[in-house]
């Protein structure tokens, strides 16, 4: 099952320039993970970094990176990212969710149905027990998806699941309206999956706190905003986790 409150500390794209406290490299990520345990989050969402500081999808340094983050926080259940920041294709994302020793991973739909064999994936990838994170950015992919899966996968209850709000909106707008009607496909479907939301912008944490009410679960962190609901830019990671932590009750 899904962490309730995981922390998405960087992303593929955000630099230092965007906010002087956003962890780059693994030693970073770490100290910004602790922090946010300390803070109320129970998972972490890994993005990685190369020596330039680009998005990262190798498994070697995924393979490292678990492990190093196993010992220094063995209670915080760790999720790798196969996202394409435009730099990879889906034969390599999916080799990388396969093969880097994860368990529980992240891949967007309409990334990995970029060319033919997204069913097998699926089918490998459960077989293998690594749970699946089917990032979701509009009901056009949730049916898409519905489509893709083995319908053994999709009516089972482990089927994970993440709704994003706000990425295509200008200025990264996010309302806790945009949720429902990713709750009505839900109803309408006929599933009851493990979902999880994360939303951008100064809207997030509205947005997984109506979330929370509808009985999902909820990623926080710079990767999504790096604002608090007054508008106020947060000092870090943690104090994202804090308030949203709070809303949540």
């Amino acid at each position: 099952m899904l962490p309730s409150l995981m922390v998405a500390p960087n992303g593929a794209s955000k630099t230092r320039a965007d906010h002087p406290a956003l962890p780059v490299t693994l030693d970073e990520v770490t100290e910004a993970a602790r922090a946010c345990r300390a803070a109320g989050a129970d998972g972490l969402h890994l993005h990685l970094r190369d020596g330039g500081g680009g998005h990262l999808l190798d498994t070697g340094a995924y393979r490292e990176a678990l492990t190093h983050l196993g010992e220094a926080l063995p209670d915080m259940p760790v999720q790798i990212t196969t996202e394409a920041a435009g730099r990879y294709g889906p034969g390599h994302q999916k080799f990388v969710a396969l093969n880097s020793g994860g368990t529980l991973v992240s891949a967007a739909w309409r990334e990995i149905t970029g060319e033919p064999g997204a069913t097998a994936f699926y089918e490998q990838a459960a077989d293998a027990g690594i749970a699946v994170q089917h990032i979701l950015y509009d009901v056009s992919d949730a049916e898409g998806l519905a489509q893709t899966l083995p319908k053994s996968l999709l009516r089972d209850s482990r089927l994970q699941l993440i709704f994003v709000l706000g990425r295509y909106v200008d200025g990264q707008v996010s309302t806790p309206d945009m949720l429902h009607p990713f709750t009505d496909w839900m109803r309408a479907t006929d599933i009851n999956p493990d979902w999880m939301l994360c939303a951008f912008g100064q809207g997030e944490t509205a947005c997984l706190a109506e979330a929370h009410r509808a009985g999902g679960k909820c990623r926080v962190g710079f990767e999504n905003s790096l604002v608090n609901a007054d508008g106020t830019t947060a000092p870090d990671n943690a104090a994202r986790v804090a308030e949203v932590r709070a809303a949540l009750g």
